[in-house]
């Protein structure tokens, strides 16, 4: 197991230096899943929630949330992100007799370090957007599984969970 890099050798936490390391392609893919009764799933489909576009609407802040992670992860480094994309799938009768929507985020960029951070906050926010989009009709939805999927570039190589 690799050693935790945001320490020094004092233990105190500190912005990793990445001055050195080569500026390569990475990409990072991260999903998650929001649960819901099925009519709600059902509302958000139709279009017509009372807030409106609920998925339009949760794609463009998980779009702005990847390119805002440095100002949200104290220890994130800034990173000119070439791409963020959002996708949202519906997945009915769940165990539970729940419904949900999956959300992934696949994000890029050319630097010197991965957008793992950039991409799971990208589908946090987006699926936070829905809860916040239709609270009003059901409180009890769950946010589930959040998790990095594969990532890919840098010294590390690619991975994939």
């Amino acid at each position: 197991m690799s050693a935790l890099t945001h320490f020094d050798a004092q233990g105190q936490a500190h912005m990793v230096d990445v001055s050195a390391k080569p500026a390569t392609h990475r990409i990072a893919i991260a999903r998650g899943r929001i649960d819901m009764l099925p009519a709600t799933l059902a509302l958000i489909q139709s279009g017509s929630a009372k807030k409106g576009d609920v998925l339009g609407i949760a794609r463009i802040a998980g779009i702005q949330a990847a390119k805002k992670t440095s100002d949200l992860i104290p220890l994130c480094h800034p990173l000119p992100l070439t791409r963020v994309a959002i996708e949202f799938e519906a997945d009915s009768a769940l165990s539970a007799g729940l419904d949900s929507i999956v959300c992934t985020a696949t994000v890029e960029t050319v630097g010197p370090t991965g957008v793992e951070m950039e991409a799971l906050t990208a589908v946090q926010i987006a699926l936070l957007t829905i809860y916040d989009m239709c609270k009003a009709v059901d409180r009890g939805m769950r946010l589930q599984d959040v998790r990095v999927l594969e990532k890919h570039g840098g010294k590390s190589g690619s991975w994939v969970g």
